[in-house]
């Protein structure tokens, strides 16, 4: 069979991605897609349960964790596609994720975007054929995710020493008591003189008290 008229890259014939016009199951689709090309790059993938949470994924392991939102565009804008952002009608709120994961389908190009550059927008437009648009520094920028996830890290550990050394710097010293050294007994009177003269230093021991 031919593969004259097959798109090339690297040698191997790419597949276009099949286009999938209904928008609830292109997203679904899209998500599996990113569960996949992370997976790929060695990056722990889990997905939150339900519906409610304001991203899609979440990179990393316990205690540093990035989240994902997913998004997909067909819609295309003379040589670039837009990509909306939006949750319901409205930009997403900032820190409602760390990173947008948006997939140009007909490209099969995906971009990792702080989420920090998007924050506030309603939509973005990628132009994978061209080296020079505002967002190709993101283009398959997988290892940002992966960078976050160590500063994170290192974050969460110089947290722990500091907690460490707070913790000794500030625990209290006991301090042993000090022993009282035993009284001296007092020698019994040998005569009147020195029996008068204990009677005198009872009474002005009980005088100060």
């Amino acid at each position: 069979m031919s593969t004259r008229n097959s798109p090339r890259i690297g040698g191997m014939n790419k597949r276009k991605p099949k286009i999938i016009e209904d928008k609830k199951k292109r997203g679904e689709w899209a998500e599996s897609v990113f569960m996949a090309r992370a997976h790929e790059r060695g990056l722990p993938v889990s997905r939150p349960w339900g519906e409610m949470s304001p991203y899609d994924f979440v990179i990393g392991s316990t205690g540093s964790f990035v989240s994902v939102q997913v998004k997909s565009t067909l819609d295309k804008l003379d040589t670039g596609y837009v990509c909306t952002v939006r949750g319901g009608h409205q930009p997403y709120s900032l820190g409602s994720f760390d990173f947008l994961a948006a997939y140009v389908v007909p490209a099969d190009v995906w971009y990792i975007i702080p989420a920090g550059v998007v924050h506030g927008k309603g939509c973005v437009t990628l132009y994978p054929n061209s080296t020079k648009a505002k967002y190709e520094r993101y283009r398959e920028a997988w290892h940002l995710m992966r960078e976050a996830i160590a500063r994170k890290e290192e974050t969460g550990e110089a947290k722990e020493d500091a907690s460490a050394a707070e913790l000794v710097k500030g625990e209290p010293v006991e301090e042993e008591p000090l022993e009282k050294e035993p009284a001296e007994p007092e020698r019994l009177p040998r005569d009147a003189m020195e029996r008068i003269e204990a009677s005198l230093r009872f009474v002005k021991r009980h005088l100060e008290q």
